[in-house]
């Protein structure tokens, strides 16, 4: 991809730089983004050390007194102006995000229509109430406000890098936080530059949002550093848990939002093929790359065997190949250790006694549509978030027995329940631990106005998205005041 400097984006400002309080080097280097489809050098950003991370920090923390004394209807107002630049642009940005993250055009078309709502959303937070009058006592008045932490650091993973980074960064900057974001260094641009370069020229004042691309280093920095208040992170339990520790250990509020091993559960009064077109899309939709990927499919024993032949049938018609060069439903995965990862869940699901029906092979980081049937417990297609397009069917006999397989992950993040009689659906949804439940949808899905996030490895309670924002991303102060001081007995 050449360079282009009459564009929106603009790759000749921010080609080998990160942005602080604009664009400039980084100590640390620069770093070559690749397309995972060919592997080819798309572009060069500035990758982030511990010294850009402090630098960046103190930067944030010098703007944000300015920008939380803005008045609300002007901060919404520069949120809407980003949320304008995204969708005026997306003609633009839509190939990068198909280049650097392997989406197909409909995935990528998708993060800048929900990466726009919100953004839209969080312009609504900016004006809503933030206080409340408290009982009087001794004779002084009380009231509670809710007010920004400060600097927020976001670190956000390279799936769904725009929606993922943009739906902390919106909603942390319109509850007057100043934001310092760190985004997968496999894809710094979706999920760093085109957020920087939106509110730069939506009139975000200097300092206010840094974006600094980096790995480990640069996130293990972010956790310790004095300077940054809150950390909001979403990417795997592993790395979540570390993210936990060591921010913990320096006492900043910590929004975790993590994997999950999703299941869906289909009824024997189920629709077959509603349920077969629900379970295809909640497994292979972007290669599996999804926290919320339907990654169990329970089906009672009586349909178990056709709901699996009709998902062999939608899994031999999902052509594998690179998204920029023709109509495909499903692209490269993100790497190829993550090649190697799915093979081997794979490969251990056949030794174990699981039927191999569909795909299992790869041709480099192309994998094909996978249907696995016969999954057990004990299997690491069972147990573990495989994050690749296969769909793993379980079968069970009753509905206690799906429960209990459903809940015997250790994640908790999203469920489904498909059936024609919907009180027995929600009789079951309600055991279910997770922290979404979708009656009659598969697993996926996600938007501006609910608090999403997960229970047990999937997240530590805290959620992102409507009326959980200002919960996270703002904090409590009590406020008493009296007409004039008065003595105390010492």
């Amino acid at each position: 991809m050449s360079i282009q400097t009459d564009t929106f984006l603009d790759a000749g400002r921010w080609e080998g730089r990160a942005f602080f309080a604009d664009w400039a080097g980084t100590s640390a280097g620069v770093i070559d983004v690749r397309d995972p489809a060919t592997d080819a050098v798309i572009a060069m950003v500035g990758v982030g050390g511990a010294d850009d991370i402090a630098r960046a920090a103190q930067q944030a923390r010098a703007a944000q007194p300015a920008w939380a004394r803005t008045l609300p209807a002007e901060r919404a107002r520069i949120l809407n102006k980003a949320a304008d630049l995204l969708e005026a642009n997306s003609a633009e940005l839509i190939p990068w995000i198909m280049r650097e993250s392997g989406s197909i055009q409909t995935k990528a078309g998708i993060e800048i229509e929900h990466g726009a709502l919100f953004i839209r959303h969080a312009a609504t937070l900016a004006t809503q109430p933030m206080g409340v009058m408290l009982p009087a006592m001794d004779g002084r008045s009380n009231h509670a406000r809710r007010v920004p932490h400060g600097v927020v650091g976001v670190i956000s993973p390279f799936n769904f890098p725009l929606v993922l980074s943009v739906r902390a960064i919106a909603a942390a900057l319109a509850c007057g936080n100043a934001v310092l974001h760190k985004p997968d260094p496999r894809t710094p641009i979706a999920g760093g530059i085109i957020i920087a370069r939106i509110f730069e020229d939506a009139g975000l004042p200097k300092g206010v949002l840094q974006v600094v691309p980096g790995g480990a280093e640069a996130g293990e920095a972010m956790c310790r550093d004095p300077n940054i208040a809150m950390i909001s992170f979403t990417g795997s339990a592993v790395a979540g848990a570390k993210v936990g520790e060591v921010a913990g250990r320096h006492l900043k509020k910590v929004q975790l939002e993590l994997g999950g091993k999703n299941a869906l559960i289909v009824l024997d009064d189920a629709d077959l093929d509603i349920a077969a077109s629900n379970a295809a899309w909640g497994a292979f939709l972007h290669q599996g790359q999804i926290c919320m990927a339907t990654g169990l499919i329970l089906a009672h024993h009586s349909v178990a065997d056709a709901l699996t032949e009709r998902l062999v049938t939608k899994a031999a018609h999902l052509p594998v190949g690179d998204p920029s060069t023709g109509q495909v439903a499903l692209g490269p995965i993100i790497s190829d250790n993550q090649v190697a990862s799915i093979q081997k869940i794979v490969d251990d699901a056949v030794a174990k006694g699981a039927k191999l029906l569909a795909g299992g092979t790869h041709q480099g980081r192309f994998y094909a549509a996978t249907v696995l049937a016969g999954v057990k417990p004990g299997m690491l297609a069972f147990e573990e978030e495989i994050f690749g397009p296969v769909a793993c069917v379980v079968s069970f006999s009753s509905d206690a027995e799906a429960v209990a397989l459903a809940n015997a992950s250790d994640y908790g993040l999203a469920a489904g329940v498909i059936s024609s009689d919907l009180g027995r659906a929600m009789a079951i949804g309600e055991q279910l631990n997770v922290g979404q439940l979708h009656i009659n949808d598969q697993t996926v899905n996600g938007g501006p106005f609910a608090p999403f996030g997960g229970r047990g490895k999937s997240g530590n309670g805290s959620r992102i998205g409507g009326p959980a924002d200002i919960e996270e991303f703002t904090q409590w102060q009590w406020i008493s005041t009296k007409a004039q001081a008065s003595a105390y007995p010492f």
